[in-house]
């Protein structure tokens, strides 16, 4: 299935998505669009070993949270294929830099370190994105 076709699919079922990904996500993309696209196909979590500086700041504007695998772990030494389900509780008082625990549908759970990395950013996310924040004050 085509990814549009997926992201569509999981949006018309109200299943939310994640992304998991390697080192530097998001490097050599075209800004403009790069956390857009995620956005618009119902990206909810990036989960990644690691992200291109700006393009975390902007998954963040667009009301999508940027977690990051432990050293050393990532999606294959975790065992993930991208079929399970995951569940990322955010506590209500979520600090910046906070590690926070990620459940699969079959038992299984790791830690990940949450990439809010400023309160500003926090603020940003609960408003559901820069947008949201920018037009509520």
């Amino acid at each position: 299935m085509d990814i549009y076709d997926a992201a569509a699919r999981y949006m018309s079922e109200g299943k939310p998505v994640i992304i998991l990904a390697g080192k530097e996500y998001g490097s050599g993309s075209s800004r403009d669009w790069a956390a857009k696209g995620p956005y618009l196909q119902g990206v909810k979590a990036v989960i990644a070993e690691s992200f291109e500086r700006i393009h975390r700041s902007n998954l963040i504007g667009m009301g999508i949270i940027p977690l990051q695998f432990l050293d050393g772990q990532n999606a294959d030494s975790l065992g993930l294929t991208g079929k399970e389900q995951f569940t990322i509780d955010l506590p209500v008082d979520i600090k910046p830099r906070q590690h926070l625990t990620v459940k699969l549908n079959d038992g299984r759970q790791f830690e990940v370190h949450c990439r809010f990395d400023t309160e500003v950013e926090l603020t940003y996310f609960r408003h559901g994105g820069i947008l949201h924040y920018m037009i509520r004050k």
